[in-house]
């Protein structure tokens, strides 16, 4: 299946968007801007809505999630929409009993540690996406020219959820069972890159503009595993998105020193975390690719001439690389004001990269 005659690609509802042009590497009079987890906690109207409800519950709904999507898009003026959702939700939808523990993360009571636990693996049902089509044409419907962009967890970061049995700081067994059963190891991997890849395919199928794969915890792997171990079934997860003619993006979390074999994925751009500055990441992989980021979350409880000062930085370093769409180095902390990233969005818009040589 392709991208239908009414999808907002083909239709040329977001063909010229300021981040789609972005993302396949053109500078235009505005630099695009979005923010990970620009939805939910930080924001008033998403606390008044949810009001503690479960969270995948809320994944599920789809008038909830277009709603929660809809909300930092009024309220900031960025760029793009990130579909409200979660990287566990298709493994719910396969059948396996996942929940999120709000203060911890997602959680499995039973995790796959062993061969005989890839027994409970199950396909994932076409089917069981449609209310995350349903929410996705929700949106798309109320964004107008303005992307949405659709997302998915890359394998590494769902199989340590699963092994771990919920978050982890270093992903131990994970990384314990890659090498000490390396088939089972590939097994669990392979299923997490198709049942995220089908979630992402029907994102983007249902009018989603792009799409952006997270790698939370793949800092925590060797570059040489990362390579033999782990690239591998992100370039799987991917693979589903063929045929599909939105941008992709990659984003991970400590992914400085594996820049080079992310920029060998067949992705448009690539987020960069607040490790390395921009400039240095657009050098690394030879100024191929457009760069996402890189400004610092924790700096957006700084007083705003320090983060101001930051932000200048961090838009003057992006200029090296063929493209540039601000966003954070991670996500918006919950305890963020929402007024700043108002400010912050504005201040971008204002001001474009070419004035601050």
């Amino acid at each position: 299946m392709t991208l239908t005659e009414q999808h907002p690609i083909m239709d040329g509802r977001t063909t010229s968007a300021p981040l789609v042009r972005a993302l396949r590497g053109e500078r235009g009079p505005r630099l695009p801007v979005w923010f990970m987890r620009q939805a939910g906690r930080s924001l008033p109207e998403y606390r008044a809505l949810r009001a503690g409800g479960d969270m995948l519950q809320a994944c599920l709904t789809p008038e909830l999630a277009s709603e929660i999507t809809l909300q930092p898009v009024r309220r900031h003026g960025v760029d793009a929409g990130i579909f409200f959702s979660d990287i566990v939700v298709p493994v719910l939808l396969a059948g396996l009993p996942i929940r999120i523990e709000p203060g911890r993360g997602p959680v499995l009571d039973d995790p796959i540690r062993s061969a005989s636990d890839l027994a409970r693996l199950r396909p994932l049902d076409a089917e069981a996406l449609e209310p995350i089509r349903a929410a996705v044409a929700l949106t798309v419907a109320e964004l107008g020219s303005t992307p949405l962009i659709g997302f998915g967890g890359a394998p590494f970061t769902i199989a340590a959820y699963l092994i771990e049995g919920g978050p982890s700081k270093d992903q131990a067994r994970a990384r314990a069972m890659m090498h000490a059963d390396p088939q089972s190891w590939a097994t669990l991997l392979d299923w997490c890159a198709d049942i995220t890849g089908q979630f992402m395919r029907a994102q983007v199928e249902a009018g989603a503009s792009a799409a952006q794969l997270f790698d939370s915890w793949v800092g925590t792997v060797s570059a040489l595993d990362y390579e033999r171990s782990v690239a591998p079934h992100t370039r799987r997860a991917l693979a589903h998105l063929d045929g599909l003619d939105v941008p992709r993006i990659h984003f991970g979390l400590g992914t400085d020193r594996i820049l080079t074999q992310i920029a060998a994925f067949d992705v448009d751009a690539i987020g960069i975390d607040w490790r390395i500055p921009l400039d240095e990441a657009s050098r690394v992989i030879g100024d191929t690719k457009p760069l996402q980021g890189n400004i610092d979350s924790a700096l957006l409880s700084a007083p705003w001439p320090v983060l101001r000062e930051h932000v200048d930085d961090v838009l003057r370093r992006g200029q090296r690389a063929p493209a540039h769409v601000v966003n954070l180095g991670h996500g918006v902390p919950p305890e963020t004001d929402p007024d700043v990233l108002t400010r912050l969005v504005a201040y971008i818009h204002e001001h474009d990269a070419a004035s601050r040589e």
